[in-house]
């Protein structure tokens, strides 16, 4: 498995995050709280791409899902390692990066076992029900997660790191958990053909428990979470994906509290 260019550009966003950093079992994470009422026994795990959730547009995000009455936590699950955001101002800065040498150190291997601690320290805290958003790197653990069954709601925007169809024919025989895809035009990591592949693997009620691919044209891998905002297509495909997002997790029970009138 390989990063590709795509997964190292992009664009910071403008915003004031309003989340609360907060050590989880050893892990420091981001955390967006709903301001009103909220299911407190259910959290979206906020899979961040290798820039980690010190980039400022995941915080946007996480601070988003909030608002919209979703608990988000996500861990950094590079321990402070994530790759610099000046890495988006130049080519030069890209190429000079050693990227296979940071891969080597935080790979899912690396990941996967911070993560699992936030989750078992999350459950001690009394949540009883996951969900998980991937972006890009992310993506990869959203499947495994889902794998064991230890999520109940998948989103995965434009994922790295997958084999396909090899993973897509794993998480279709052994998960239970109903997957949202969030793809587009350009992506070497989860291309066209990788994309029909989980249509006629899922698609047209095979996968029972639920199954939906969202396509955004004219959009780059990267682009639900670090696109360039001044790019009407790109903004359409962010802000799409997002609302897609919601819209999922809301479908299978993630919505916020509501009150009911007598």
């Amino acid at each position: 498995m390989s990063l590709c260019e795509d997964c190292i550009k992009g664009v910071r966003h403008e915003g004031n995050p309003e989340g609360k950093w907060e050590t989880i079992s050893g892990v420091e994470s981001y955390i967006g709280t709903p301001s009103g009422e909220y299911q407190t026994d259910k959290v979206l795990l906020f899979i961040c791409d290798v820039f980690g959730p010190q980039l400022p547009n995941a915080q946007l995000l996480v601070d988003d899902f909030a608002r919209n009455g979703i608990k988000t936590v996500a861990p950094d699950l590079f321990e402070k390692d994530g790759l610099p955001f000046d890495i988006f101002d130049s080519e030069e800065k890209r190429q000079s990066f050693d990227l296979p040498s940071w891969f080597g150190r935080h790979g899912p291997a690396a990941s996967r076992p911070l993560l699992d601690k936030v989750i078992s320290a999350l459950k001690d805290q009394g949540v009883t029900t996951f969900a998980a958003t991937g972006y890009c790197y992310g993506g990869r653990l959203v499947f495994d997660l889902a794998f064991e069954n230890i999520t109940s709601v998948s989103i995965g925007n434009h994922p790295s790191l997958l084999k396909s169809p090899d993973d897509l024919e794993k998480y279709f025989t052994t998960s239970r958990v109903p997957l949202l895809l969030n793809t587009c035009t350009v992506d070497e990591q989860f291309p066209p053909p990788a994309q029909s592949q989980a249509d006629a693997i899922f698609g047209s009620g095979k996968f029972a428990h639920g199954y939906k691919r969202e396509y955004f044209d004219g959009c780059t891998h990267g682009f639900a979470v670090r696109g360039d905002l001044s790019n009407p297509k790109v903004k359409a495909g962010k802000e799409g994906a997002f609302k897609a997002s919601v819209d999922w997790l809301y479908q299978y029970g993630f919505g916020p509290v509501k009150n009911e009138t007598k």
